[in-house]
């Protein structure tokens, strides 16, 4: 091509409307969440992912299309929901919570998959290592090992003094419960407490928990307690004792107290992920990652009603303090 013909083509390419310029193909990311669709905590992630992938060019409903799927804590309706995302066919697929991550798996070995706000993945089966997870999955977690003794030794240190501590969880939803119990119950050895595990299933056996008034109650990350927290939250209440949370949210709406990991930087995190696989890395060459930021939450009006007092040095330390 000679410089007269270069210079043709380069008229022509200049007054192409821009939009012919810039098109690209959409991509498609299916989205998993364990929380209900209308729940303020999943609307806040939702609008946080929107904003981390726009801010990395990736607008929804323009070159990102998002199909969003959300189970309300509800196990069988995540599985049926899996299916659906899978029948979509999407570029990628984001797993926020275990259940959601359990269900995608088993439905596809070749689509990638990050996850958010997930506990103890190597041994749940979903990698094979923090850092080479091999497969089709990776993402970032929501725990580490010392948090579990810091949510007993916060009950622990609360005045007048709590020497019986119920831990609230459902197997179902939180599989790797036994783990988190095992490192509770070395902590209590420390701490002088006695640890008893308290498992529900349904509004039954969270009403039933009003009754317990022999001590504190330590709430597990579990997306079923999540999705039912305003009837744990009333059971608690009835009970009159003090209880530690897994996540703020339970502390803003009346609960005592929460120290847990920041799930809004983790979906911040899973939105560089994802624009990294869409533009061709690989979930096994992806580290997973452990959390950077712990937040600690107390709520000195619920003290005040339960008649309990916090140590100055967690008030001094906390993230927040509500009044």
């Amino acid at each position: 091509m000679n410089r007269r013909e270069c210079l043709a083509l380069l008229g022509i390419i200049a007054a192409l409307p821009a939009p012919v310029l810039a098109q690209q193909p959409t991509r498609r990311l299916g989205v998993l969440s364990v929380t209900a669709a209308d729940d303020a905590i999943g609307q806040t992630r939702s609008a946080i992912l929107v904003e981390a992938l726009a801010a990395l060019s990736w607008k929804e409903n323009g070159n990102l299309r998002i199909d969003w799927r959300s189970g309300a804590g509800d196990r069988v309706r995540i599985s049926g929901l899996a299916d659906e995302l899978i029948a979509l066919k999407p570029d990628i697929l984001l797993a926020v919570g275990t259940p959601s991550v359990e269900e995608l798996r088993r439905r596809t070995a070749t689509i990638p998959i990050v996850f958010a706000v997930v506990t103890d993945p190597v041994s749940q089966g979903f990698v094979e290592t923090l850092a080479h997870p091999g497969g089709n999955i990776t993402g970032f977690t929501d725990y580490d090992g010392p948090l579990a003794g810091k949510w007993l030794e916060m009950l622990s240190q609360i005045t007048p003094k709590v020497s019986r501590v119920i831990v609230v969880y459902n197997p179902a939803t939180a599989p790797f419960g036994p783990l988190m119990l095992r490192t509770i119950e070395d902590a209590a050895r420390t701490l002088d407490v006695t640890v008893e595990p308290a498992p529900v299933h349904d509004a039954a056996d969270i009403a039933a928990l009003a009754s317990r008034k022999d001590g504190g109650f330590l709430i597990l990350p579990d997306f079923f307690t999540m999705a039912n927290r305003a009837d744990l939250l009333a059971a608690i209440s009835e009970a009159r004792v003090p209880a530690v949370f897994w996540s703020r949210s339970f502390v803003e709406e009346g609960g005592l107290m929460s120290y847990s990991t920041d799930s809004a930087e983790q979906l911040r995190r899973a939105a560089d992920y994802v624009d990294r696989i869409l533009k061709g890395a690989r979930p096994a060459d992806l580290p997973v990652q452990n959390p950077t930021k712990f937040e600690l939450t107390v709520n000195l009006k619920t003290a005040k009603a339960l008649g309990v007092t916090l140590p100055p040095g967690l008030l001094a330390i906390a993230n927040e303090v509500i009044e």
